[in-house]
């Protein structure tokens, strides 16, 4: 055949359908409804890491699921719930794009835990970004990043800048979850 290599190329890799999910066009949403739970997931399909975050999903979503199906007695259904928020930057010579997922976890006793999972990508580079590779070798970032957090943390929360441990503000491992925008770096914590 005149122009063909003879190489058949690999349909892309479908996560969705790997979720168990209905895939909308624009996102691939996981419903899961018993009497003893219910679980509702949203994700984007435009992030480019698709491997990354159905990995993530996938666990979060089976360890919920063993939870619940345990039988342990409860007042109320537990819940899952994982809502993607998007962020994107584009400042020349790249750009990035991140997806931020709020996750609510209700175990029947009427309380929840609020969780975030923050996934960033390097469009220029091609490759996530982490915390471990957002600022350059050699700097050190936690220091001016620390009191500007505790700061925001403080007035949005109320008590005082101090209430956040050095040990902890000065942490590289506090800040994994974060969004770049044109001109803005915003953290997530878990509450």
């Amino acid at each position: 055949i005149f122009g063909s290599s003879g190489i058949a190329a690999a349909a892309p890799k479908d996560y969705c359908a790997d979720l168990k999910g209905a895939n909308t066009g624009s996102s691939c949403v996981i419903q899961l409804a018993d009497p003893a739970y219910a679980v509702s997931i949203n994700i984007p399909q435009d992030y480019p890491d698709q491997k990354s975050v159905s990995e993530y999903v996938s666990q979060t979503r089976d360890a919920f699921l063993n939870v619940a199906k345990s039988g342990a007695t409860r007042t109320a259904p537990y819940q899952l719930t994982a809502t993607p928020t998007e962020y994107t930057s584009a400042v020349p010579p790249r750009g990035s794009q991140a997806v931020v997922f709020k996750v609510t976890q209700s175990l029947g006793d009427g309380n929840s835990k609020t969780t975030f999972k923050a996934f960033n990508w390097d469009q220029g580079y091609r490759k996530p970004i982490t915390i471990d590779n957002l600022f350059r070798q050699g700097t050190q970032p936690f220091p001016v990043i620390y009191p500007i957090v505790a700061d925001q943390v403080a007035k949005q929360f109320g008590g005082d800048a101090e209430s956040i441990p050095a040990a902890v503000g000065l942490d590289p491992s506090t800040y994994q979850n974060f969004a770049i925008t044109n001109d803005s770096l915003i953290f997530f914590f878990d509450r």
